[in-house]
């Protein structure tokens, strides 16, 4: 199972075709995944057959949420289910680090029937052990995680560790830095079954003319012309080597 993170409607289409059993659905690649717009949603749904997860995440930054931040999530989570939307993809944290569990508790009861993944707020918690305990309980589907670390290749012993506990209770999905030259490495070492990655490039603004003197987000650092977009050789290439 490959799992491919899409940050566009065009994304998500060029990951059916170049066959992904599974698309996440985000905004926000430079926050590391926010919630889409609910026009993107309904587009996704329309124009691709694979199963569709959307990301609940109000904002970059930390999982620690605001009341109104959390009635956003609730909101949108609602919104996933009106339009067929299979599955989605959140959590919540306290500010010590542990899961909250009050809260992810009410969203993973909310989205029923709906499939739902904790993210990687996981690899963020201070005790991955009882964190898994804990969202076992709770009938949380899967986990998206790296294993603690920055890369799910650098965090494998934690990944498969994990995989052994859960017992196919929930699922561990490897997920960051995942790409054809470590997939076969991380299912062999870990023992998991479904895999996440983004596989993409970056893709030149058709703009000709770029004024210089301006940033539109206000940060130097983020491109403003250039996007990402899902690369069909890239998955092509991971899935024969997940199959391999």
């Amino acid at each position: 199972m490959l799992e491919i993170c899409c940050y566009s409607v065009k994304s998500a289409i060029i990951a059916e075709q170049s066959g992904a059993n599974r698309i996440e659905l985000c905004a926000g690649v430079y926050e590391g995944g926010t919630t889409p717009s609910l026009a993107t949603i309904q587009l996704v749904k329309e124009k691709v057959d694979i199963p569709v997860h959307v990301i609940i995440r109000p904002r970059g930054a930390d999982f620690c949420y605001s009341d109104v931040e959390f009635e956003c999530m609730k909101k949108d989570i609602l919104s996933c289910k009106k339009e067929g939307v299979e599955g989605v993809v959140s959590g919540v944290l306290l500010a010590d680090g542990k899961i909250d569990n009050e809260r992810t508790k009410e969203l993973v009861d909310l989205a029923k029937p709906m499939s739902f993944t904790f993210h990687r707020a996981f690899d963020m918690v201070e005790n991955h052990i009882e964190a898994l305990k804990e969202l076992m309980e709770m009938g949380v589907d899967r986990i998206l995680t790296s294993g603690g670390m920055q890369t799910a290749e650098e965090g494998m012993d934690l990944l498969a560790e994990l995989v052994e506990k859960a017992k196919n209770r929930i699922i561990i999905m490897p997920g960051s830095g995942v790409n054809e030259n470590n997939i076969g490495k991380l299912r062999d070492v870990t023992g998991a079954k479904e895999f996440h990655c983004s596989a993409k490039k970056l893709v030149q603004s058709k703009m000709k003319y770029q004024n210089p003197n301006i940033n539109m987000g206000g940060e130097g650092s983020i491109p403003e012309f250039e996007y990402y977009e899902a690369d069909p050789e890239k998955i092509k290439k991971v899935l024969n080597q997940l199959i391999a």
